[in-house]
């Protein structure tokens, strides 16, 4: 139950983009098609699931143990930076037409504050106020990772019909329509507060 309620708090109720207002970047940037938003999406899972397992491992088996909890900011990002490049090497080699599409916010996956939220997130609810088991720790990190992938494909099918919609008067194309669409999306999540 408790893996449950950890997946539904993270995917709906708090989500980290719409709650918390991280993410925003690609949110908007990459979010016009949605065959680029699905592949921006499983692309951060990947990313943000294995740098919440490696900088798990990494701070309670090496910096803990040597006194360096400190080092956790620097060691997490240096962590993200090495597996967003794993990431891009894999995608030029096996899917061009996808790394293209991403074109520059897959090096900002780098600098994506939800992947760096969640890595820090992991160490500090384990041991902390909720003390998550690593398997809890794991549901935590897709958990979040399915949330924005959730909103980021909603997002950019609404973006898709909003572009195409002759009904809009001009001053509100473009970012405009999307900003107004964001809101009401983050509006119509809060309906999922009293879920949990």
């Amino acid at each position: 139950m408790k893996f449950i309620l950890i997946a539904l708090g993270s995917i709906l109720v708090n989500n980290i983009v719409l709650t918390r207002f991280l993410g925003i970047c690609p949110f908007l940037g990459v979010s016009k098609k949605t065959k680029s938003a699905l592949g921006m999406s499983g692309a951060l899972i990947f990313v943000l699931l294995l740098s919440s397992l490696v900088s798990y491992a990494f701070y309670f088996l090496v910096l803990v143990p040597l006194g360096l909890e400190f080092l956790k900011l620097v060691a997490f990002i240096l962590i993200i930076a090495a597996l967003v490049q794993f990431v891009e090497i894999a995608l030029k080699r096996f899917m061009p037409s996808l790394y293209k599409a991403l074109g520059i916010y897959l090096p900002l996956i780098t600098t994506n504050c939800v992947v760096l939220t969640v890595a820090l997130d992991v160490v500090a609810v384990t041991g902390g106020v909720a003390d998550y088991s690593f398997l809890e720790m794991v549901i935590y990190s897709l958990s979040n990772g399915i949330g924005f992938a959730l909103v980021f494909i909603v997002f950019s099918s609404t973006q898709e019909k909003l572009a195409n919609n002759k009904a809009i008067p001009t001053p509100f194309k473009g970012n405009a329509v999307a900003l107004l669409a964001a809101g009401l999306m983050a509006l119509a999540f809060v309906g999922f507060q009293g879920m949990i």
